[in-house]
C-alpha cells in the first residue's frame, strides 16, 4: 500500500514550484490531491498534468470566504481532509511594490507580503483545525516557512518576518492541537537554496543569472541548489502516519546552510 492511501490533500500555491512538486509527490504517494493558486489558467494545467486523483480549487489565501467555500468543497466531493500544506507565499521582489529593506519598504508592501505568507498560514491552520479535528486518524498540517524564517534577511524583510512568525505560528497550532487531544500534527519546513521560479526573481537583473547561481552554490556546504522535489520528500514523510509523534518541528531543507559555517580549522 502506498503511505498515502486514502488520504485527502490541499496543497495551497500549487500552480509551480515548490507547491506543484508537494502536490506530484503526495498523489504519487495515493493521496487524492486538491491544488489551489491565484494563477487560475496555470493551476489549472498543472492538475492537466499531473491527472487522475488531482483538482484544482479557487483559492486566494488572503480571504476568509474563499478558505470557507474550499473546504466545504473538498467536504462535499471527498468527505474528508486529512493533509493541509499551507504553501503560497510572495517574496515581494515580483510586485510593483519597491524596495524590501527595513529603511525603504513600504507600509503596504509590508501588509501585502504579511496578508500572503502569515495571514494566509493563519486561516489555513484555523479552517484546517475545523475540517481534521474529527478525523480518525493521523491527520498533518504542514506549514512552508524558510531559512528566511531563521535567519534575517536585509533586503526582505517583510518576507522574512513572515516566515519567522509561520514558524512560531507552527508551534502554538502543534500544542493547541495535542492540547485539545486533536490527531492532527503540525510541523514547519524550512527549505533554502531551492532552484524555483520566485528564486530566480531575487537575482540581478543586469548579470547573468547562472553565473550568479554558480556563485551561490559555491556557498552552500554541499555545493549545490536543491529541487522542489526535495521539499516534497520531507512533506510526504511529515503527512505520512510515519510521522504520527512529530509535531511542532521545524524541518531544514537547505544543503547544510544552516549548520554553520563550512569551513574548518587548520589542524596542526
Amino acid at each position: 500500500m502506498k503511505r498515502l492511501q486514502n488520504k485527502v490533500a490541499l496543497v495551497t500555491g500549487a500552480a509551480q514550484g515548490i507547491g506543484a512538486a508537494i502536490a506530484r509527490e503526495l498523489l504519487c504517494n495515493g493521496a487524492v490531491v486538491f491544488l489551489s493558486d491565484i494563477d487560475h489558467e496555470r493551476g489549472v494545467e498543472t492538475v492537466n498534468t499531473l491527472g487522475k486523483n488531482s483538482y484544482y480549487l479557487k483559492l486566494d489565501v488572503r480571504m476568509e470566504r474563499c478558505w470557507e467555500n474550499a473546504l466545504a468543497a473538498i467536504k462535499s466531493s471527498t468527505g474528508q481532509l486529512d493533509i493541509l500544506v499551507n504553501n503560497a507565499g510572495v517574496t515581494g521582489y515580483h510586485l510593483p511594490l519597491g524596495a524590501q529593506n527595513p529603511e525603504e519598504a513600504t507600509l503596504d508592501s509590508w501588509l501585502q507580503v504579511h496578508q500572503t505568507n502569515l495571514t494566509g498560514t493563519f486561516l489555513g491552520c484555523k479552517y484546517g483545525i475545523a475540517a481534521m479535528k474529527e478525523n480518525k486518524t493521523h491527520s498533518a498540517i504542514i506549514n512552508i516557512s524558510s531559512r528566511s524564517g531563521i535567519v534575517g534577511i536585509p533586503h526582505a524583510a517583510a518576507y522574512a518576518s513572515s516566515k519567522a512568525a509561520i514558524r512560531n505560528h507552527t508551534k502554538s497550532v502543534a500544542l493547541y492541537c495535542a492540547e485539545k487531544n486533536y490527531p492532527i500534527t503540525c510541523n514547519s519546513i524550512h527549505p533554502a537554496a531551492i532552484r524555483t521560479p520566485m528564486w530566480e526573481q531575487m537575482l540581478n537583473p543586469i548579470e547573468d543569472p547562472e553565473v550568479q547561481l554558480q556563485r551561490m552554490a559555491a556557498q552552500i556546504p554541499l555545493k549545490q541548489f536543491g529541487t522542489p522535489r526535495d521539499v516534497a520528500y520531507a512533506a510526504v514523510y511529515l503527512a505520512s502516519n510515519e510521522a504520527s509523534y512529530i509535531t511542532g518541528i521545524e524541518l531544514n531543507i537547505d544543503g547544510g546552510i544552516l549548520a554553520g559555517a563550512a569551513a574548518s580549522p587548520t589542524s596542526n
